[in-house]
């Protein structure tokens, strides 16, 4: 292998925002995630509605509503 060209491979802790955190291994170094196995709702059984930073509201932001309409409606303004 060619030498200085590969990443510092270093241990680093993951945190998700339920508190949980861990230790691993990583290029990046340490990391924040929003969900974990320890609060998934595939991993815990319980349904859990998600929405980080609003998306629905971003989405509705940047396509004003004219998205559901039907072609024939977004041309007659």
């Amino acid at each position: 292998m060619k030498e200085k060209i590969h990443p510092e491979y270093k241990e680093s802790t993951v945190t998700c925002a339920c508190g949980f955190s861990f230790k691993t291994h990583s290029t990046r170094g340490n990391l924040q995630v929003d969900i974990c196995a320890n609060c998934h709702p595939f991993y815990t059984g319980k349904q859990k509605f998600v929405d980080t930073a609003g998306r629905v509201e971003k989405f509705q932001r940047k396509f004003g509503g004219e998205y559901f309409k039907k072609p024939a409606e977004r041309t007659k303004k």
